[in-house]
């Protein structure tokens, strides 16, 4: 058997094997420090787990995409970042009495339009009333608006596009046909007439009226995440196996198809939220004594001259609300984006 022979070279050396061809000494040596030296290499994607079946070190065990998102969420500043400050704002609007100790409804005219001073950083409103205060207690109506009418269209929009992708047919184009007449309304000038014979100064009207016009947008998505997931071969071969339309929805299909959903939901919240100010600022959204930002920077756009300061707090922090909520959905978007991956 002849002796092999091994260049001096460190790079692309080369040595002769018993069958007469030639092996590279630096590709077999990658692929040794690939394995290490407890074992195979261990794939792309995966995470360390039990030993294998002779064992001789660990195997790799795939990750999820909800995982491998997760990792990714964690080491970015800017969903760190954002999170810190959602979960901020969701404090404070379970509790707004943790750093305000005032009442929002107080109010005494003889402070009008002055400015900060010692127990009142913001200083006050043309009622008299504490703008540092009404900006705390702000943030828990725009936070209750957001989510509920976020989880309101994810609810129904997932729901009715996830069945008419699934079943297709005459439900699918009645869905696409209602769908259309919706889109041809335009929200603001919807909620002007829906809102405007409204009387009552509770967020659900604009909840209600949040849901009803901005539903079919997510149906959309839903229906066209089912269709992609339905045609994958692992759906076909439970199908073959015998598994009923329930068990395909709720255990094949619903699992790989809600990441869309989630990630239009989350965007949307900070729509929500800029929504609401919105109309409270028209005028037909909520009333008093509803305490809103919207309703604030109304009441503070006449005096913007001589007093800013009543302006510019609540505009402020409606303004970092709606950024810290997109934010929240660009990198949930790119963790759960599998073509960015």
């Amino acid at each position: 058997m002849p002796e092999p022979r091994v260049s001096p070279a460190g790079d692309g050396a080369v040595a002769a094997t018993g069958a007469g061809g030639a092996m590279d000494l630096a590709t077999s040596e990658g692929a040794a420090r690939e394995r290490g030296p407890e074992g195979p290499p261990v794939p792309r994607g995966t995470a360390p787990g039990d030993a294998g079946p002779g064992g001789g070190g660990p195997v790799g065990r795939p990750r999820g995409l909800w995982a491998d998102a997760w990792r990714d969420l964690r080491r970015d500043p800017v969903f760190v970042v954002s999170a810190l400050v959602i979960v901020f704002l969701v404090v404070i609007a379970v509790r707004p009495s943790l750093i305000a100790g005032g009442n929002p409804l107080s109010c005494d005219l003889g402070r009008a339009q002055e400015g900060a001073r010692p127990g009142h950083p913001f200083g006050f409103t043309a009622q008299g009333c504490d703008v540092y205060t009404r900006t705390v207690y702000g943030a828990r109506t725009s936070v209750v608006v957001g989510v509920l009418a976020s989880l309101g269209v994810a609810l129904i929009g997932s729901v009715l596009g996830g069945l008419a992708g699934f079943f297709g047919g005459f439900w699918d184009a009645a869905l696409s046909r209602v769908t259309d007449i919706f889109f041809g309304i335009p929200v603001v000038l919807g909620g002007l007439v829906l809102l405007s014979v409204v009387t009552s100064s509770t967020v659900w009207p604009v909840i209600g009226f949040m849901v009803l016009l901005t539903w079919p947008q997510l149906s959309r998505i839903a229906r066209g995440s089912v269709l992609s997931v339905k045609q994958n071969d692992f759906v076909q071969a439970a199908r073959a196996l015998g598994a009923s339309s329930t068990r395909l929805l709720l255990r094949h299909i619903l699992p790989n198809a809600v990441a869309p959903v989630i990630v239009v939901a989350t965007i949307a919240l900070s729509t929500f939220i800029a929504l609401e100010a919105t109309l409270s600022y028209l005028g037909v959204g909520l009333k008093p004594p509803a305490v809103s930002w919207g309703i604030d920077i109304s009441n503070a756009s006449p005096y913007i001259r001589n007093s800013p300061h009543m302006l510019l707090w609540p505009a402020g922090a409606l303004a970092v609300t709606v950024l810290a909520f997109i934010m929240l959905g660009d990198v949930v978007r790119d963790a759960l984006d599998p073509k960015l991956r």
